[in-house]
């Protein structure tokens, strides 16, 4: 693991903004960039399927095909480190066989458990209609997108999700199979150049039921 800029959680989580300017001169080696990521894929997701897919934008080439697609966040294109796009594998389940037998090998569960796992829910994953597969994944995918916000905080970078781009274009236009990579999100990442702006969360004792 790189040297973790903090460890303290409290910090992290109080200190992470939607930061939109970056210092374009930051460069973010693809190794502690790969770190990151392994640490994020911490993240739970349905029977451990990990449908979680990125596409790291950090060339100027890559950055000029993506502009376009983008509608209100040029300027994070522009100065950040990178643009992480992440996708949801609509055929993730075709790495199961691949996860279920690392934990059956490495003996985080018998061989026969991961035996009759797969043969339940490779099946299972495969009778799911496309718009139920595209609620796991994508679900599944913002619990990495979350978590790997608050592990680039922890590293020292500054982040933003971005939501605003044209969804049905990003794939094809880095030439993914449009129809199998459901795009979820955009977190640019870099190194803020001022401080981001405080914002108003509702209390929870407002938004809740209790029964």
């Amino acid at each position: 693991m790189t040297e973790l800029a903090t460890n303290d959680f409290t910090e992290i989580l109080e200190g992470r903004r939607s930061i939109r300017a970056y210092d374009p001169q930051v460069k973010i080696p693809r190794e502690e960039m790969l770190a990151m990521l392994d640490e994020a894929a911490k993240a739970p997701s349905s029977v451990n399927m990990q449908p979680w897919r990125f596409l790291i934008v950090e060339s100027e080439e890559g950055k000029a095909t993506l502009n376009p697609l983008i509608r209100f966040n040029k300027r994070q294109n522009r100065t950040s480190s990178a643009m992480i796009v992440v996708f949801g594998d609509m055929l993730c389940y075709e790495r199961a066989e691949e996860i279920y037998g690392k934990a059956a090998n490495g003996g985080i569960m018998p061989k026969l458990m991961s035996k009759a796992k797969l043969s339940a829910i490779v099946p299972t994953y495969k009778r799911f209609s496309r718009s139920k597969m595209n609620d796991v994944v994508k679900i599944d995918s913002s619990l990495f997108a979350m978590q790997f916000m608050l592990v680039a905080r922890s590293h020292g970078y500054d982040t933003n999700p971005m939501g605003g781009f044209e969804e049905d274009r990003v794939a094809a236009a880095f030439g993914l199979d449009a129809e199998r990579y459901v795009p979820v999100m955009i977190i640019s990442i870099g190194k803020a150049t001022a401080e981001g702006h405080q914002s108003v969360r509702l209390p929870a004792k407002d938004l809740s039921w209790w029964r």
